[in-house]
């Protein structure tokens, strides 16, 4: 029986099991004396009935035996004055006390599917039941598709993805039949380092994409089958499709947006409809009456607060919107999760012990992470740090496309090459689709400051050359761009370097500055790329600044001066504005 059972089981109310312990500051679970509960493990063999834990273990191996009396309650009582008389144990049920705001753990979890966000907390959450949640997670080996680990102080990619496969109780209307788990709707979530803004990017399931590369695949026992890729096929293909796992369609994003997913997040039909009920409705508005006979989806003009079957029909129909596509129907998604982002973060959820609770389990039930972030603990650092993100710098866009042209009644739809670079390129280099007020402006002042001055000639600049995460050949590649095209003649090229890197970087001592600058003119790189500090010594005995291609670098030629400001887009919305699918 789990901690909220238990209470009502001993009619305790179960916000009353959460007590503030002032040697910590935060909320614990603190239950009554009971029965013991076969949810919990059983004491190892040789403890002492009564005891805590059986005893300890002494240095040499041997068990002491603990004293034979009451476990003592690790949270200290109330205090009271001094003077005043005991008072006597509640004989009723206590007024619920909410917790401080200030005081809660917040968890904040993104999940795939039609819903694709969610926000869950656990306030000071104990050790059993933070690991019943972390058991209730799903975890799939993706290989290198996924990073091992978490890093709370850099920007974020994570990849939202919703099957069509038709599991759960009464999702038999929904999807394709015998769907074996397509990328039904997939949101790439990207939260900037700053954790001032994130961008929301939907990337439609009927996009014809040029290529689903190769993709190695982990296999029941342990091994790695290689399923061949496909060119030309819808976006959705690249998840259950001859076995393709979300490794797949992690590595079709990158193919396609030149975005990197860090970690992925998926959910299949039957999350929308728990979670939606352990929040308790989500408000939509609709621009006019909707009675589709093919979701079931019937609703007035107007504003409507739904849940469960209700809430899946909104976000699965395609027939109540414009023009009744994908398209459209992304429309009333992204509508859906802006009005979700406002309820989470308002107050009647986030000091509301039961429901988060409930929250919580329904929504690490729902998900299937990579092994990166599958431990309750990390998922807890993903939270917190989109939680730092305020509703209004949350943007929701849409890859810019168009009708597939060889389709003579279109049905597939392709990239609009004229619109949809430059936003890849704005959430690649981490610019905010909002005005945001930047925290590191003295920084990126000072980057700026390290391209104005002298420059000297392209001869003299001394330069050694290294690839640090770029594509193979790129050193060899820029070493003769730069000898033969642009008159670098000093430079050489020494293979890898020692780790791998995100941002190209150019370190130079403080008399190569004007060499740096020349440099940055000529490979077109941004002054947060160099780094004043110390040359190293070539070859030849002479010092050298040092060039390391990073995982950024596209090719000799290219510049990789970011945007300042992300592109117009059409349709876009953020989270902390009211809008009503039509």
């Amino acid at each position: 029986m789990d901690a909220q059972g238990r209470g009502r089981a001993d009619n305790v109310d179960p916000a009353d099991q959460w007590v503030l312990n002032p040697n910590t500051g935060e909320y614990e679970l603190r239950l009554p004396p009971s029965a013991p509960q076969s949810a919990l493990p059983k004491p190892r063999r040789g403890a002492r009935a009564g005891t805590a834990q059986g005893g300890t273990r002494t240095p040499s191996g041997s068990r002491r035996r603990a004293p034979e009396k009451p476990v003592p309650d690790t949270v200290p009582g109330p205090r009271r004055r001094r003077g005043a008389p005991e008072e006597p144990p509640p004989t009723r049920r206590r007024g619920r006390t909410k917790p401080k705001k200030g005081k809660a753990k917040k968890i904040l979890l993104w999940t795939g599917g039609s819903m694709a966000f969610v926000l869950v907390a656990a306030a000071g959450a104990g050790y059993f039941y933070l690991k019943q949640l972390e058991g209730n997670v799903t975890t799939m080996d993706v290989g290198g598709a996924a990073k091992d680990s978490f890093s709370k102080d850099e920007a974020f990619n994570i990849l939202i993805i919703g099957t069509d496969k038709r599991t759960g109780k009464g999702n038999e209307g929904y999807g394709d039949k015998g769907s074996v788990g397509h990328a039904d709707t997939n949101i790439l979530l990207h939260v900037s380092k700053d954790r001032t803004n994130a961008t929301a990017l939907s990337i439609p399931r009927d996009l014809i994409v040029d290529d689903i590369p190769d993709c190695p695949t982990k296999q029941p026992d342990d091994s790695t089958k290689v399923i061949p890729g496909s060119q030309r096929v819808r976006f959705n293909e690249s998840l259950g499709q001859d076995g393709r796992d979300p490794g797949c369609t992690m590595r079709t994003v990158k193919e396609l947006t030149g975005i990197a997913p860090d970690h992925f997040m998926m959910v299949d039909f039957n999350a929308v409809k728990t979670l939606t009920t352990a929040v308790g409705g989500v408000e939509v508005c609709v621009a006019k009456d909707i009675d589709d006979p093919k979701s079931h989806l019937k609703l007035s003009k107007g504003t409507h607060p739904i849940e469960g079957e209700q809430a899946l029909a909104f976000l699965r129909t395609r027939h109540s919107f414009g023009n009744m596509g994908d398209l459209d129907r992304i429309k009333a998604q992204q509508q859906f999760l802006g009005s979700l982002a406002r309820k989470m973060t308002s107050g009647d959820t986030l000091t509301d012990p039961v429901k988060l609770f409930d929250l919580a389990n329904a929504a690490t039930k729902a998900l299937t992470v990579d092994r990166g972030i599958h431990a309750v603990s990390t998922l807890k650092d993903v939270a917190l740090e989109l939680n730092k993100v305020p509703p209004k710098n949350l943007t929701f866009v849409t890859v810019p496309v168009r009708d597939n042209p060889a389709e003579k009644v279109p049905v597939t739809v392709v990239v609009d090459q004229a619109q949809a670079p430059a936003v890849f390129d704005a959430i690649r280099n981490d610019v905010s689709f909002t005005e945001v007020k930047k925290k590191e402006k003295a920084q990126k002042d000072a980057a700026a400051a390290r391209l104005k001055g002298s420059r000297s000639a392209a001869s003299d600049i001394r330069v050694d050359i290294y690839n640090g995460g770029a594509k193979t050949g790129s050193a060899q590649t820029t070493l003769n761009w730069l000898q033969n095209q642009q008159g670098v003649l000093k430079s050489s090229q020494l293979g890898n370097a020692p780790e791998n890197i995100d941002k190209t970087t150019l370190e130079y001592s403080p008399d190569q500055a004007d060499q740096a600058r020349k440099l940055a003119d000529i490979m077109g790189l941004p002054g947060s790329a160099l780094k004043p500090g110390e040359s190293e010594t070539n070859s030849q005995g002479l010092p050298a600044m040092k060039l390391t291609l990073g995982r950024d670098f596209k090719d000799a030629g290219i510049p990789l001066t970011a945007p300042k400001k992300a592109p117009d887009v059409n349709g876009k919305s953020t989270a902390d504005k009211v809008t009503c699918a039509s």
